[in-house]
């Protein structure tokens, strides 16, 4: 457990750590949802540009990045295998029951690297803003949510 690094902190000075705790939780939902909008080649090109970039501006090593894939890798290996053996497409090979298409090759890859880059998001936010910061971020965020009746505070100390 403690390779894992989804909601550590990693001390820096960077650009990414100086920027307001408000605009790392859009920047990161805006990428996330960006993942799921984007279809194709181009679209993970981008994201795999964005972040990159954000990774070198963030200054944590890329070791510890990758950590925090360690908690997701059986998630992983069971979402990259259901969409490799049970995509109906073009069969490539067959072997008994289960078969391997071309269409379940390209599913299961873009799965694979959407569920990878999810989690790196994520991690970045998490590395780069103190746990306080992003409990005083968050319910910044959902401050409007008050108006309603929405117990903002016990949300946001709840998903810290």
């Amino acid at each position: 457990m403690r390779d894992i690094t989804i909601g550590q902190y990693y001390p820096a000075d960077s650009v990414l750590h100086e920027l307001d705790p408000r605009v790392k939780l859009i920047g990161t939902f805006a990428f996330l949802i960006s993942l799921f909008m984007g279809k194709g080649i181009i679209a993970y090109g981008v994201a795999t540009l964005f972040l990159a970039t954000v990774i070198k501006l963030s200054k944590v090593p890329f070791k510890m990045i990758v950590k925090g894939l360690k908690a997701i890798i059986i998630i992983l290996l069971i979402t990259v295998s259901f969409n490799l053996f049970l995509t109906d497409g073009e069969i490539i090979f067959k072997l008994g029951f289960l078969k391997v298409t071309k269409e379940g090759v390209s599913v299961a890859f873009f799965m694979g690297l959407r569920l990878i880059y999810l989690v790196v998001g994520a991690s970045l936010m998490t590395l780069t803003t103190t746990p306080n910061d992003l409990t005083d971020g968050l319910e910044s965020v959902l401050g409007p949510l008050k108006k309603i009746k929405v117990p903002v505070h016990e949300i946001a100390m709840m998903m810290s």
